[in-house]
């Protein structure tokens, strides 16, 4: 079978791109199908990478977002685009196209010699995902590991139903393992849904080594911004969102900056679906208060390319959340050798070493917030900043490297194939 790409709405055979990823030797190693769903491509680069390098044949079923050089030129690394650019289509389009990606996706299940299919993040229409879609993959005979990389995101995002509750539970118990980012999570899954801890398995979150860091220094960056020399800038970074809390970290810069002109704020990220409401306030608040000409706002989606940018002109990156488990933000954050300031929720203080990494703050206050970001300026850990970027990428790969990850990963794999 070759892979099928999608391009700007259409859909095509691509047999000569499947015939140069082929390689027997490497197809007859091949354990492992990793399901991506083309989500995420930063997780299922490193972890693709990761598996590879333990000795595990992989084929990664993805996107046009996931279809990086790497992924066709790594031996023991067999990519399969099967969803394309799914982007800028009209709505009828959008359907017919992610119908054939599902015909697509079963075709492969079914004739792959993969005996474990790793679902990293569900498809587009995740009520099927939980449900006929595990049956299916449990009748070819397949063990399926799952990654919980959110308990239930319903309730987070204030979206849940007694629909998603029941499916949540379906796929949990179907799943033949789950791995979750934290003791949290695992905790939750039996509280919530009942799952056997002995099926569950705490990994790390694994750094992002898919985005670049070139050369670019931090002055080159903050100039390219248009921050002066003393300014003190502090980052949001990532999806707006409505659990993501920036206006907490708006209302808590407008007090600092009211008091110190030195104070510039920097917004990057794209406003989400269905949050049009919630940042549309966002923009009045900060529209209606004189420290608007200090805030730097680039809402859309920022590019691999220019991710470092931000992370090398900010002096810290701020993560207000009002809930989570776990944010790929923070180690992303760390990989860049920032410091963060994160609310006590989810894992952050497990993950966050007090003045040496980061900072904790309470949640929804923006006076602590605005105070934690004072006291962060006033510390040793700013007044040395560049000497402590380093630690800060060291502690970070100690403890959420893809080697660790990847090789915790295949142990599941091969208790599971041994049964």
């Amino acid at each position: 079978m070759s892979p099928v790409v999608l391009q700007e709405g259409t859909i095509r055979e691509n047999s000569e791109s499947s015939r140069e990823c082929r390689d027997p030797a490497t197809e007859r190693k091949v354990k492992i199908g990793l399901l991506t769903g083309g989500q995420d491509p930063h997780y299922a680069f490193g972890l693709a990478m990761a598996l590879v390098a333990t000795g595990i044949g992989v084929e990664v079923i993805g996107g046009d977002s996931e279809d990086l050089p790497e992924m066709r030129a790594t031996p023991g690394l067999r990519f399969l685009n099967l969803y394309g650019n799914r982007q800028g289509v009209g709505a009828i389009r959008k359907i017919q196209t992610l119908a054939l990606s599902y015909a697509r996706l079963m075709r492969y299940a079914a004739a792959t010699e993969a005996k474990t299919l790793h679902i990293l993040w569900n498809n587009r229409f995740e009520v099927f995902d939980r449900t006929l879609l595990m049956l299916y993959y449990k009748l070819l005979g397949k063990k399926v590991v799952f990654t919980a990389h959110n308990v239930n995101a319903g309730r987070r995002d204030s979206k849940d139903s007694w629909l998603n509750r029941v499916t949540l539970e379906m796929q949990y118990r179907l799943a033949d393992h789950i791995f979750v980012h934290t003791e949290k999570m695992k905790k939750e899954l039996f509280d919530q849904f009942h799952i056997d801890e002995r099926a569950v398995t705490v990994i790390p979150y694994g750094l992002n080594n898919a985005v670049p860091d070139t050369d670019l220094t931090s002055r080159q960056a903050r100039e390219r911004l248009g921050i002066r020399d003393g300014e003190r800038a502090i980052l949001f970074f990532g999806a707006i969102k409505t659990y993501k809390g920036l206006e907490h970290l708006v209302a808590a810069f407008q007090r600092l900056a009211s008091t110190d002109q030195r104070y510039r704020l920097i917004i990057a990220g794209e406003r989400k679906k269905g949050c049009e409401e919630y940042f549309r306030k966002i923009e009045m608040a900060i529209e209606h208060d004189e420290s608007r000409s200090r805030i730097i706002q680039r809402i859309e989606f920022i590019k691999d390319q220019e991710t470092e940018l931000y992370f090398k002109a900010a002096d810290v990156a701020v993560l207000p959340y009002t809930e989570i488990f776990q944010s790929g933000i923070l180690f992303l954050t760390y990989s860049f050798g920032l410091p963060a300031i994160a609310t006590d929720v989810g894992s952050f203080r497990d993950d966050i070493v007090e003045g040496k990494t980061g900072f904790i703050c309470k949640a929804c206050d923006p006076d602590d917030l605005a105070a934690t970001i004072r006291g962060y300026f006033e510390s040793d850990l700013f007044q040395h900043l560049e000497q402590r970027r380093m630690e800060i990428r060291d502690y970070a790969r100690s403890r959420h490297s893809w080697e660790v990850v990847g090789n915790m990963t295949r142990d599941v794999y091969s208790g599971l194939l041994a049964r």
